[in-house]
């Protein structure tokens, strides 16, 4: 029998906040999805970084992005806008930042589980 699963982010299933943002996360079979909510002023090595402990962001990412502006920048110093309409898939060694005064909303459908686990 196939099992479904009908959930909202209105209503998700656990919900992380960090300084200018949150993550809220549906677990759904054996994965998980994230909407994270971005303020302007947020960047991911000075209100992130210091929950996960990691140099750089270590969490693999494949994302919808909603609105707002991200800024990516990657281990190798490689920088890009991701803005909305756009996915992006990104490796681990990243950091990122809200450009603008736009709030950034991405929908995280990889990486999403452990993001800003103390």
């Amino acid at each position: 029998m196939v099992k479904f699963e009908h959930k909202d982010f209105a209503n998700p299933d656990e919900v992380r906040e960090f300084p200018y943002g949150r993550l809220e996360l549906l677990n759904a079979g054996d994965g998980a999805v994230g909407r994270l909510v971005l303020e302007p002023g947020w960047r991911w090595s000075e209100h992130v970084k210091p929950i996960a402990g990691t140099e750089w962001c270590e969490a693999p990412h494949f994302q919808y992005h909603v609105s707002g502006v991200l800024r990516v920048i990657m281990d190798d110093g490689t920088e890009f806008d991701a803005k909305p309409g756009e996915f992006t898939s990104l490796p681990a060694r990243h950091d990122a930042y809200v450009v603008g005064d736009e709030q950034c909303v991405i929908v995280d459908f990889f990486g999403a589980l452990h993001y800003a686990e103390g």
